[in-house]
């Protein structure tokens, strides 16, 4: 009944599919199912439509002109110094020679691809797109370091004909800044600078023909400076839904505006686990046996801490960055302590726990309502635990000017 309500409900409908858009894809399969009574489709239709988000395959092609710096920002997007096992290769001389997958350490369905630079002997524009299997990828990252090229155009303008995304990125920006300052060190101004670079991009892209050309200028060493924000800003709002969940998660935590971008995402799967959750209830005993044990929700936890950076491995490098022991990141931290967040200490509590367990064992709809409710605000409770304490984390790095990715000094 609960579930028939909010699928027909004009209103409720309409509300649900503006803030939840994987509920927007699979609607009408839901109602589909409701209506032949198949609680237990219902459930799986869920959890089918959980996994394939989660596990949405993505491929981003990283090109442009030899030595500007294209593996090192792929291994920047991977969290990875140049030296780590598994890093794109960095030189200062060509050092791709033919196209090479480099997938993300923590989402695997998530493929980077290096691929060789443009304009040298090796390459050439007339036989470069063949060569490099255009049309396998979701979108196409084109990186200069100075300025952009006829290759450059080129490539842009046949991005276009296949009907895929580009973005041009200009790197190496703190270096520029460096050398301006040390050549001017009293007439230099940060923003200046900037808006030169900037405005230089988009004039060297309008001449050679891109038309209406947008620029995002990146250091591959300080991701959470200049426009990197707002590079993750644009390809979440133009990525189809299904691609935009699996970016999202990959995305360091460079910004309270990343972390909140998280939290939104993982807010809408939240109702999926929750409607998941109280179709399998209504069966009388299935909710004690629907993984709402506290090894289930534990789980459930690291989950989101994994998607937020506090992880353990990640946490170590925090805590050396940030010269503390883990016990004194837990001091300060609350998503750490799992026996924290899941205790029932009041008599309000206690009774709904009992209450509860009536509910499971009889079914019904007093059970559906019961798991539905309790799954949601308890994953709820979860997110925003874990998002504050990712926040904390972030600013306590960005106050000793430390990026929480690896700053190892390498060769662009």
């Amino acid at each position: 009944l609960i579930l028939h309500y909010m699928f027909t409900n004009p209103n409720l409908n309409k509300k649900l599919e503006s803030k939840n858009k994987i509920i927007k894809q699979i609607k009408s399969r839901i109602q589909a199912t409701l209506k032949e009574a198949k609680l237990k489709d219902v459930a799986d239709i869920i959890e089918e439509s959980l996994v394939a988000a989660e596990n949405a395959p993505l491929d981003v092609a990283v090109i442009g002109e030899s030595g500007t710096g294209k593996s090192s920002f792929i291994n920047a997007l991977r969290g990875l110094s140049y030296e780590e096992e598994g890093s794109a290769s960095v030189g200062v001389v060509e050092t791709t020679k033919k196209r090479m997958p480099y997938q993300h350490p923590k989402y695997p369905n998530v493929t980077f691809w290096d691929l060789p630079g443009t304009g040298t002997p090796n390459f050439q524009p007339h036989e470069y797109l063949e060569r490099v299997e255009f049309a396998t990828y979701d979108f196409f990252i084109i990186i200069s370091s100075s300025r952009f090229s006829l290759n450059d155009a080129s490539l842009a303008k046949s991005i276009k004909k296949i009907g895929k995304k580009f973005y041009f990125v200009r790197t190496k920006v703190d270096n520029d800044l460096y050398n301006e300052e040390k050549c001017k060190p009293t007439s230099f101004k940060r923003e200046r600078v900037l808006q030169q670079i900037r405005d230089n991009c988009l004039a060297n892209l309008s001449h050679i023909g891109v038309p209406e050309p947008c620029v995002f200028l990146v250091s591959n060493f300080d991701l959470d400076d200049f426009d990197f924000p707002t590079l993750e800003e644009t390809l979440l709002k133009e990525l189809p839904v299904h691609k935009r969940y699996t970016f999202a998660l990959l995305l360091p935590n460079l910004s309270d505006a990343s972390i909140e971008m998280k939290r939104a995402l993982l807010k809408e799967k939240i109702w999926l686990d929750a409607l998941k959750s109280s179709a399998l209830s209504f069966i009388p005993f299935m909710a004690c046996f629907n993984g709402f044990d506290f090894p289930q929700q534990e789980k459930c936890l690291k989950h989101y801490q994994s998607h937020f950076g506090l992880d353990e491995k990640s946490l170590k490098g925090i805590a050396e960055k940030l010269s503390m022991s883990l016990e004194d990141i837990r001091s300060f931290t609350k998503s750490l302590n799992f026996r924290f967040l899941m205790q029932d200490n009041n008599i309000g509590d206690k009774a709904m726990k009992c209450a509860e367990c009536y509910c499971s064992v009889n079914g019904g709809l007093p059970s559906t309502i019961f798991q539905f409710f309790k799954t949601y605000f308890l994953h709820l409770k979860f997110i925003n635990t874990v998002a504050d304490d990712a926040k904390i984390l972030l600013n306590k790095t960005l106050e000793k000017n430390v990026c929480p990715l690896d700053k190892s000094i390498a060769p662009y």
